[in-house]
């Protein structure tokens, strides 16, 4: 029987201010994420992508509705939400929101050394992320003088260094090029064979349908439909409604190929 990390019920979440406007980010929200699953999270901006994630490790609360992490609902207190954002980690759209110290190094201890864990600890768990996210040579160098790609592996390291259950990221490959978003999805695949769940934000429809599991389309704060991705883009009336569309690549499969090279093309983009 499919287990369940984190689950949304009848979550509804409404921005201070944005009560009068009667706009809320999610409207009922009712999702569950599987636990060892790739999954991806797509829907356009505005949808309330975002907004689940600052729910999911308790940096919001919603307004009604409930929100668990294996199957208990989550307690916001500061004791609990210090221990359920070690399970659930979020990477951030923009690297610099993360990124807090002088050194990668530094960087990397910041959120270790807040848990209060024993230096030794601290200087083991450090070093192994350093070689695992392949930032040993960058340790001493400057937050600052890092490219985009090589932020946003420390932001990953920063997180995965907590050693968290979920990895939660919002729009992790925007604005790189393709060298580094194929860098950047090889990091992701070791992360998901080493046993962690994975939940991505993401407008790239063709990395959606070559990489995850089980994909979530949302709309206007609501879940619209939910499945593999061969079963979410076969929908396509309604992806169309929603002014999503389908993957490229999907597109070539399914209009006039024959099925010899439908095929073909399938064991060409297989990467999972």
């Amino acid at each position: 029987m499919q287990e369940y990390l984190l689950e949304f019920e009848q979550v509804y979440y409404t921005y201070p201010g944005s009560a009068k406007l009667k706009q809320s980010a999610l409207n009922g929200l009712t999702m569950r994420i599987p636990s060892g699953k790739k999954c991806a999270l797509i829907g356009q901006n505005g949808c309330g992508k975002t907004t689940l994630f600052l729910l999911a490790n308790g940096l919001y609360k919603p307004n009604s509705g409930i929100v668990s992490w294996c199957g208990k609902p989550l307690i916001y207190n500061r004791q609990y939400l210090s221990k359920i954002r070690k399970k659930v980690g979020l990477v951030f759209q923009d690297p610099e929101q993360q990124l807090v110290a002088s050194t990668v190094e530094e960087d990397i201890s910041y959120g270790l050394c807040n848990l209060g864990l024993p230096e030794t600890e601290i200087k083991d768990r450090v070093a192994q992320a350093l070689i695992e996210f392949g930032l040993t040579d960058l340790a001493e160098t400057p937050v600052h003088h890092l490219s985009l790609g090589q932020k946003k592996r420390v932001s990953i390291a920063d997180v995965m260094v907590l050693q968290p259950q979920l990895l939660v990221l919002d729009e992790p490959t925007a604005y790189l090029d393709i060298r580094h978003t194929r860098n950047f999805m090889k990091t992701l695949k070791k992360i998901h064979q080493n046993g962690n769940t994975l939940l991505m934000a993401t407008h790239d429809l063709d990395l959606v349908y070559r990489w995850a599991d089980w994909v979530f389309v949302m709309d206007q704060g609501k879940l619209m439909l939910e499945g593999t991705p061969e079963d979410v883009f076969s929908q396509r009336t309604l992806l169309e409604e929603l002014e999503l569309g389908v993957p490229l690549i999907y597109e070539m499969l399914f209009s006039g190929l024959s099925p010899e090279e439908k095929i073909i093309i399938e064991r060409f983009i297989q990467v999972k």
